[in-house]
């Protein structure tokens, strides 16, 4: 129980699409889950009506999911979701402290062929991201969902986040992404070190 208290919580929004066995983002939550294991709980919250997604549903419950949580959290977001983070965070008032954020395939709605308004972030949206501390881009070359040019527009807008380019994952990363539980681990071993020393100051 004590190990359970301790673990960091990991917020997961999932990708649009059918959710079930080895669809959409449980391959890469499975795998997220063996590689975290103890340390870490990964909450994996079944967002509404994924094959046929609407932002403010999916706002809603996010804002939820967040208002349950204690202080310190790390999220991450795959595809679709990485959208929603994105689009909440720089838009929304959270008054949690995101020690990471985690950005899977995301879209970069409004690139050519993406004009999805509802899901449009506002030209300044970096302004609001910049009190995150820890942000990181996951995008394999041979995406076949999201392409690889969306990777190149976050990184203009968030030249501050750290980008992982693959060049055979895909867009499901069913295989896993190692990368992203040592980025995970590393960052939390950090945060919890310096825990230590400001209660030890």
């Amino acid at each position: 129980m004590e190990g359970r208290a301790m673990a960091i919580p990991v917020l997961f929004i999932h990708s649009g699409g059918p959710q079930g066995p080895h669809e959409g983002s449980d391959d890469l939550v499975k795998y997220l889950r063996r590689g975290l294991r103890a340390d870490h709980v990964i909450l994996y919250p079944r967002m509404p009506e994924p094959e046929n997604p609407e932002y403010e549903l999916w706002k809603l419950t996010l804002d939820r999911e967040l208002s349950a949580l204690d202080d310190e959290v790390i999220l991450i977001g795959h595809s679709l979701g990485a959208s929603v983070l994105l689009k909440f965070l720089s838009e929304e008032e959270c008054e949690k402290n995101i020690i990471g954020l985690f950005l899977v395939a995301p879209p970069f709605f409004g690139a050519p062929g993406w004009e999805v308004d509802e899901y449009l972030l506002r030209p300044d949206f970096e302004s609001k991201l910049r009190q995150i501390p820890n942000i990181y881009l996951y995008h394999s070359r041979n995406d076949n969902v999201v392409p690889f040019n969306h990777l190149v527009e976050f990184a203009d807008k968030l030249p501050y986040a750290v980008s992982r380019v693959f060049e055979n994952r895909g867009h499901l990363f069913t295989a896993g992404l190692p990368e992203l539980v040592d980025d995970i681990r590393n960052l939390s071993s950090h945060n919890i070190r310096n825990n230590k020393l400001g209660a030890a100051n």
